[in-house]
This record gives C-alpha cells, structure tokens and sequence, in this order.
C-alpha cells in the first residue's frame, strides 16, 4: 500500500519489533523451571509468547495463568531473574539499526511505545546505543494505561510534538495494531516479531505489514516519493 499522509514520526514496539528479548524472557523463565527440578525447556517454546512478559512465560514455562494465586510470587521472582540477565542475550533485530538510521536523515522523529515495565526499559534501553537518538521512550507505566489502550501512544506523540495522525506505530501484537488505530495512526505489523497468540496478522486491521524491518523503508519511500 502507499501511506498518503505527510508522516512526520514512526513510533514501535520494542519487545520483538526492535530487540529480539526472547532469549533472555525465556532464560529467566527457564531457570525457575530448572530450580525447581523441571526439565529446560528450548528457546522455540517461549519466543512465541515473549511479547507478553511475565504472563507468557510463566504461562509457558508453568502452564500458569494470571488467576492463579500462585501467579503474583511468581511473577515477582521471573522478574529479579530478568532483571539479572535482561542484557545478557538480547540483540538488535538485523536492519534495525539502518532503518533507524535512514528515519533520522528522512528528518522524521522516532520513539517507543512498549507495555515494559520502566523498571525494565529505561536500564535496557539506556545499555543499548541504538535508543540514544530516540525522542520518546514510553513505557507501560508511564501514563495510567497500556495497550491496547491508546493512550501511551498519544502520550509519545505529544514528546515528540507531532501530531498522531502524522505518526506510524509498528508493532508485533495484535493490541499494538488496536492501539495505534484508536489513537488515529497508520499502523504496521511486523510480521518478523513474536506476534503472541493471535498470529494470522492479516486479521489484525493494520494498514500494512511487513517481514522485515527494512521493508518499513519502502513504505515510507512510496509515500515521499523517494
């Protein structure tokens, strides 16, 4: 498709959509299993859900839902274990940093939305350089709401000083996609990413897709004409 408004900032996802954090989502859930006398289990099994946190990994690694009365300790150990090795592994996903790089020369401003806890993003994006050209870093405790809720995307929106229908949000879930077209932007599904458990994202109403970040340079190339 061809984007026909004057886009002026793309926002992303992080988890999946910029940074593959599966490997060190999945280790941190992985050793509680270990510890507790559980087989290991492989990275293939928590990369699906590693967009989804501490709920789809324990969902993973323990069959355990969000009602479980067991959940909130649990939760609560995966993430001193996260917080112990959320750098150890994680890696820029390939053509992320040209696609960043290209966004600056086109003069357009980039920033992240993620539902990541602060406690979280601003050390993981602070030890990675990629995010030190970012006006916005918005994390899913920044304002009262997360995604879907489209609020944080407005929030990113008003620090960057761009209006929301000038912006793009490209994300691998579902909910990335509902928020960004209830906060009134053209939205992207990076079909690279986790995608979670709604993975046929031709159902998720984006305006576009791709399958690899460099793929988001020809959309943006067809709408500036370059």
């Amino acid at each position: 498709m061809e984007f026909t408004r004057d886009i002026a900032a793309v926002l992303f996802d992080l988890d999946g959509t910029l940074i593959d954090s599966a490997p060190d989502l999945g280790a941190a859930a992985d050793q509680m299993r270990v510890e507790r006398g559980l087989p290991s289990l492989p990275l293939e099994r928590y990369r699906p859900m590693a967009g989804a946190g501490a709920r789809g990994m324990l969902n993973v690694a323990f069959d355990m839902d969000v009602d479980d009365a067991r959940f909130e300790t649990m939760r609560e150990e995966f993430f001193v274990n996260y917080s112990r090795c959320m750098t150890q592994r994680t890696s820029v996903f390939a053509g992320v940093e040209e696609l960043i790089g290209e966004i600056i020369l086109r003069k357009m401003a980039w920033g992240v939305v993620t539902n990541k806890s602060s406690r979280f993003t601003v050390p993981l994006t602070q030890a990675m350089s990629l995010f030190d050209s970012a006006k916005a870093i918005v994390s899913g405790d920044t304002t009262p709401y997360s995604k879907p809720h489209p609020e944080p995307l407005l929030e990113a929106a008003r620090r960057l000083g761009v209006a929301p229908d000038q912006c793009i949000y490209v994300g691998d879930d579902e909910r990335d996609v509902v928020a960004g077209l209830a906060a009134g932007m053209l939205t992207v599904a990076a079909r690279y990413g986790y995608l979670g458990d709604k993975g046929n994202t031709s159902d998720w109403g984006a305006h576009a897709e791709i399958d690899s970040p460099l793929t988001l340079l020809q959309l943006l190339a067809m709408h500036r004409g370059q």
